[in-house]
């Protein structure tokens, strides 16, 4: 089976010899680079990742005589077990993919090449995104200072970490009425994430307008009942009669959502 196949499959459906496959592709460096830039892809992904994977993409992100392309790749492909691990502290040890000393090393490895101004911007953006998924104190200040920057792309990083980060509502305000569409579409989910409710009436507009476009309208249905769930519902009622199911099922997904545990704490007795 070859990584073409691998990649129009769903992970649960992979043989298991899948992550072999990965392996021996990410540590040939004859191979070819788009297979290699799969095989890095794939490889990152919870089903599969473990230590040795880890190892080979870790060697891949050190190594300056790779491809940025395939570099930033390593990088991202850590999210997945990154965050799981984050989340479990390692609890139960089998629930998380990778070991608590390789979790610590690929978070070592990332700071450590962040701050290294010879690595590529590429890279260590990339770098940034995927560390934020573990927080860390170091990163708020690399989201500030990215956020500050005179480079969109830096821009378009932070914003996109500020899911991730806390104590950045008046950023993510701001970042709502960016012209980049990019930018945009990250403030929203960040805005969603962290139930920002100054980003209220952009969401609204946002939900209620004909113009806007799909994945961003998407991301609004989701942010709506986070922010205002109690509200959402009249909000997102009009697209119940969308013609595009993806539009349909994100709104009663989101309703069933607003219906659900925020209902527990509603007193309507006076007591």
């Amino acid at each position: 089976m070859d990584l073409k196949t691998l990649e129009n499959m769903p992970p649960w459906e992979w043989p298991e010899d899948a992550g072999a496959l990965f392996l021996e592709t990410l540590r040939n460096e004859q191979a070819d680079e788009e297979d290699r830039l799969l095989a890095a892809e794939l490889g990152g992904d919870y089903v599969v990742i473990n230590d040795e994977l880890a190892e080979a993409l870790l060697a891949i992100l050190l190594n300056g005589g790779e491809s940025e392309a395939l570099r930033a790749k390593a990088a991202i492909s850590f999210g997945a077990a990154l965050e799981q691990a984050d989340i479990d502290e390692f609890d139960d040890p089998d629930d998380v993919p990778i070991s608590e000393q390789t979790f610590h090393k690929i978070k070592a490895t990332l700071r450590t090449l962040y701050t290294d101004p010879t690595v590529p911007m590429q890279v260590r953006r990339r770098i940034l995104e995927v560390a934020v998924r573990a927080h860390e104190d170091w990163q708020a200040d690399a989201v500030r200072a990215a956020y500050a920057s005179d480079q969109e792309d830096w821009r378009l990083t932070a914003v996109f970490c500020m899911r991730f980060v806390r104590g950045f509502d008046a950023q993510i305000v701001e970042s709502l009425g960016s012209s980049n569409p990019e930018i945009e579409y990250e403030a929203v989910c960040a805005a969603g994430n962290w139930q920002v409710d100054a980003a209220w009436r952009h969401i609204v507009a946002l939900v209620t307008s004909e113009d806007t476009d799909k994945d961003l309208l998407l991301a609004a249905i989701e942010a709506a009942v986070y922010i205002r769930p109690k509200e959402a519902a009249d909000v997102l009622g009009g697209l119940m009669d969308s013609d595009d199911e993806d539009i349909v099922e994100a709104v009663h997904e989101a309703l069933a959502m607003a219906e659900g545990p925020w209902d527990e704490d509603d007193d309507d007795s006076g007591l």
